[in-house]
């Protein structure tokens, strides 16, 4: 058996950044940046006023003062003339400010009868104006790689892109082994039991920025096993999940040898999880997770979402671990390393009665993976621990 440590090594030797590829800046939230874009423009492109009210030159701003409105400027539609010595333009938000004119009196501040306003309340220092380009100039940057967030996106808009460079999606084929599955809606026999990995990592996967095909389930026979591993050729990686009746992954291990697995390990030091194995299978990377649901949820959050993370380019691949004291003491771990499910609050972290790997129940309720060292001394309320959030 190998470390956690050692295990993440490995996967990410198996696997390498994808090219990139765009995408219309309508279909791009999430996506993750390839590349670095620069603006094409100005924004705003003009001064242009932050308030309603008239533009005026600053230098006759004082109480009292008299003004001939002599025009309109909205957004979208400028006054083209020149704002002379008591003369001022009505002016909206938005909209660019005229020339000769360097200040805004906000409306509230004037009284207008007809064509003449006077300045009623002394305007404070602040012109009321955006300067061109306060916000960002030809050329200024996003840079890559980031996950684009609807911020970006509204950035990227105002930017003037309009086609993104983006990471491909890493294609997912997920095949879920074992003839006592079922796919949910079906009726299960007395024996069977329903395919729920498959939906909870899916879920998972794509969250991080994968492309996910469900395959159909492989039942226990070599021939079954060769087919799902056929409809996955095409794929970036290959996740099976389960192995034969007879025993973790005998059968997984000998179809996918037979096919030309060049595999890179087998077993983990750590719980639940330990049954996980991985290599290369042709020009794709297989990862046999375990069957039991909570092993394979885990070992999901723990290897598949950073091997996702790095094929997209991203920098930060793992998921960074964050500390809590103890609100009920722990018994002291074995020697292998413990992710034990954990609910989260503001008081700190509680470790959840049954680690049974079997019980999604638990694992919905968690919040937070408590991570345990080999042979970790037991631990008493108020301790600090680290723990992986979920």
């Amino acid at each position: 058996m190998i470390t956690v440590e050692s295990a993440r090594a490995q996967l990410f030797d198996l696997v390498n950044t994808l090219p990139s590829e765009t995408a219309p800046l309508m279909d791009a939230a999430g996506r993750v940046l390839a590349e670095d874009v620069a603006a094409t423009r100005d924004q705003p492109p003009f001064a242009s006023s932050s308030m309603d009210g008239y533009a005026v030159k600053s230098t006759e701003v004082e109480p009292h003062a008299m003004f001939k409105v002599i025009g309109e400027a909205a957004a979208g539609r400028r006054f083209d003339g020149q704002v002379g010595p008591g003369q001022a333009v009505r002016i909206f938000t938005g909209a660019p400010i005229p020339e000769g004119a360097d200040f805004v009196v906000i409306q509230e501040d004037v009284d207008r009868r007809g064509d003449l306003i006077t300045i009623s309340d002394l305007p404070g220092p602040k012109s009321n104006i955006r300067p061109k380009g306060v916000d960002f100039e030809i050329g200024a940057k996003i840079t890559a790689p980031r996950r684009l967030r609807p911020e970006d996106l509204a950035l990227l808009a105002a930017m003037n892109i309009p086609m993104v460079p983006v990471a491909r999606k890493p294609v997912v084929a997920l095949i879920a082994t074992g003839d006592e599955l079922i796919m949910p809606g079906e009726t299960p026999g007395p024996d069977q039991i329903i395919a729920s990995n498959t939906f909870g990592i899916k879920a998972l996967l794509e969250n991080v920025g994968a492309h996910v095909r469900v395959l159909p389930i492989a039942s226990d026979t070599v021939s079954s096993l060769e087919t799902a591993f056929a409809l996955a050729a095409d794929v970036d990686l290959v996740v099976t999940i389960g192995g034969a009746s007879v025993g973790d992954y005998d059968l997984v291990s000998q179809v996918s040898t037979a096919l030309g697995l060049e595999r890179s390990f087998y077993k983990i030091r750590m719980r639940p999880g330990k049954p996980l194995m991985a290599g290369r299978l042709g020009d794709s990377v297989m990862v046999g997770l375990p069957g039991n649901p909570v092993s394979a949820m885990v070992c999901s959050y723990l290897f598949l979402a950073p091997m996702i993370r790095k094929m997209l380019g991203l920098e930060q691949v793992l998921t960074p671990l964050q500390s809590a004291n103890l609100t009920e003491a722990i018994p002291a771990n074995g020697p292998r390393e413990h992710y034990m499910r954990a609910i989260v609050t503001a008081d700190g972290i509680k470790a959840c009665q049954n680690q049974d790997s079997s019980l999604l129940s638990v694992l919905a309720e968690a919040n937070a993976l408590l991570v345990r060292q080999p042979n970790d001394p037991a631990r008493l309320a108020g301790d600090e621990v680290m723990f992986l959030p979920i």
